[in-house]
């Protein structure tokens, strides 16, 4: 396991590389803020549920890092949002399936975009995935790498308390749109 965790993580740093060179940027940010040790690596099982349509495994949400990489088994069950659409992942255990995620999302100003998904439960047959997180320190500024910036700067640790103080007062992750500058700022109904 730690040398797929270390494999991960190198794919996951020159990801993060060529997108940055995409967007005009040789940045070494991700290579001086996402260490081995600000990244983690999750095994997920879904057990098999009688009532799948009516059970998620995971409920729909973006992910809060830079990137995931996520490795799933011949099952499926992952699913994400194209044009408003819930479109099922095809599974193939010989490939990698790459998120963006919302760090990802503000450090681009928005020309990358975090993917919204999912995970159905299956009826009869349990699924595995495993997944590595890309993710800096807490206490990393995310600043947008474009100017003028649709977000806020703010650190990893600010946007993790917001999120789970978003999910335990509203039942749901609000996430980046907190971090709109001015006239996109969201304002959550404090009423």
């Amino acid at each position: 396991m730690e040398q797929f965790a270390t494999t991960v993580s190198n794919v996951a740093q020159k990801l993060a590389e060529i997108l940055a060179e995409k967007m005009g940027h040789k940045s070494i940010f991700f290579k001086e803020n996402c260490l081995p040790d600000t990244c983690y690596l999750r095994m997920n099982r879904y057990p098999p549920c009688p009532i799948a349509s009516e059970v998620f495994g995971l409920m729909p949400h973006t992910d809060s890092d830079f990137l995931t990489i996520l490795h799933q088994d011949e099952i499926g069950g992952l699913q994400l949002v194209k044009d408003g659409t819930w479109i099922a992942v095809k599974p193939n255990p010989e490939a990698l399936i790459i998120n963006i995620g919302d760090l990802f999302q503000a450090w681009s100003n928005g020309v990358y975009r975090s993917v919204e998904h999912r995970v159905v439960t299956n009826k009869l047959v349990e699924r595995f995935s495993t997944a590595y997180f890309f993710c800096p320190s807490y206490d990393t500024m995310i600043e947008s790498c474009v100017e003028p910036s649709i977000y806020k700067s703010f650190s990893f640790g600010e946007f993790r308390k917001q999120v789970q103080e978003d999910v335990k007062r509203f039942g749901n992750k609000i996430g980046l749109p907190r971090f709109l500058v001015g006239d996109f700022n969201y304002a959550a109904d404090d009423d």
